[in-house]
């Protein structure tokens, strides 16, 4: 039975452990190029001995980003910068992945530190967020989205593929497509937020077409030897859980069908009145189910920060990664805490022997 430090093997990309930086918003980009912060943090986080950095919610275009601080991978000077941030990831013995990402109708928003709130329309740095229908989000996101043409829909799933060749190009080795959070893609699936009446709209069937289509067109021009991964939110804990879930396992299937490797799997944030159970592990269960259902392997984040909690989620919690956010903001080595709290005899050897070594010995 495989375990947290147990090599994983999806396509041709070995990583040498369990642990996925999941993507991490660091709202330090201008004009959607990554700079030396980027370098610095996604360096350290490989160099920390997690086995798959997934970079940061990566915009397709200015419009999809969150807000006016986010990288972007609309042209081709941004994947310049990306390029040997993505070499330095591979040097220091993870795998390079990009979360690439459409805000949809919380777009236009304030860094949270900032307010975290929609910037208002006409202010400096604001644009006009587009989304399924003219639905706003509520609370702080109040602003109401532009309803989306079919040239527009046409137009963003052309904007996916254009940002997937530079990441290619760039060298990532792991494709994930946020279709979790409320954002765009979320936001065609979701009831909440999806009122159209033509092909886009209605029926489970027409909300999911959004995303089958992104993913086929992505696919087209994403490498068959790589992995092709999607976040994805399959419940939204609004009361009407079983359905949900009914749904997005149907969607899943349509989607592994089409292309899709694996899953991370997440909630749904699709309005702002779900009564979500924060606990330690709590999307465990979901992810289970979600792999069961749909046959799909698949990870999970929230709320997970020890070593013995994450190998057992591994081990006997069905899931065959486990995404780890903020607990590597606090301790980028977190696996090397994890390894000692698991009494590997090589947890050393999963740091760099400059940090390792030491720590190992003094410990």
């Amino acid at each position: 039975m495989a375990g947290l430090f147990d090599s994983y093997t999806l396509k041709d990309v070995t990583l040498r452990n369990r642990i996925m930086v999941g993507p991490m918003c660091q709202y330090q980009a201008q004009d959607g190029l990554a700079n030396d912060w980027h370098s610095v943090h996604y360096t350290s986080l490989a160099r920390g001995g997690s086995a798959l950095v997934v970079v940061e919610a990566t915009a397709v275009s200015p419009e999809g980003r969150i807000t006016p601080n986010c990288l972007g991978l609309w042209n081709d000077q941004q994947a310049q910068a990306l390029t040997p941030i993505v070499a330095s990831i591979r040097k220091a013995g993870a795998v390079p992945g990009i979360q690439l990402a459409h805000a949809g109708r919380k777009a236009s928003a304030n860094i949270p530190w900032e307010g975290d709130d929609h910037i208002p329309a006409g202010a400096p740095k604001s644009w006009q967020p587009i989304a399924p229908s003219p639905l706003a989000f509520g609370g702080d996101l109040n602003r109401t989205p532009q309803e989306m043409t079919l040239d527009d829909i046409a137009r963003v799933k052309a904007d996916f593929v254009k940002a997937t060749e530079r990441a290619r190009d760039a060298g990532f080795q792991w494709l994930m497509l946020h279709f979790a959070h409320g954002y765009l893609a979320q936001s065609f699936f979701s009831a909440h937020s999806n009122q159209r009446t033509d092909q886009y709209g209605g029926s489970a069937e027409n909300r999911a077409r959004f995303l089958i289509e992104t993913l086929e067109a992505v696919k087209a021009v994403w490498p068959e030897n790589l992995p092709l991964t999607a976040r994805f939110g399959v419940i939204e804990f609004d009361g009407r859980d079983e359905e949900t879930f009914a749904d997005s396992v149907s969607l899943l299937k349509k989607l592994r069908s089409a292309g899709l490797d694996f899953l991370d799997v997440s909630i749904g944030f699709s309005t702002p009145t779900a009564t979500i159970p924060w606990s330690a592990g709590f999307m465990g269960p979901w992810a289970r189910r979600t792999a069961e259902e749909t046959g799909l392997p698949v990870s999970t984040s929230w709320y997970i920060s020890e070593g013995r909690q994450a190998d057992a989620l591994i081990r006997t919690g069905g899931l065959d990664m486990v995404t780890i956010g903020r607990p590597l903001l606090a301790n980028p080595h977190w696996p090397f805490a994890a390894a000692k709290a698991l009494h590997k005899k090589e947890a050393g050897a999963i740091l760099p022997p400059s940090y390792g070594w030491w720590l190992n010995r003094y410990q």
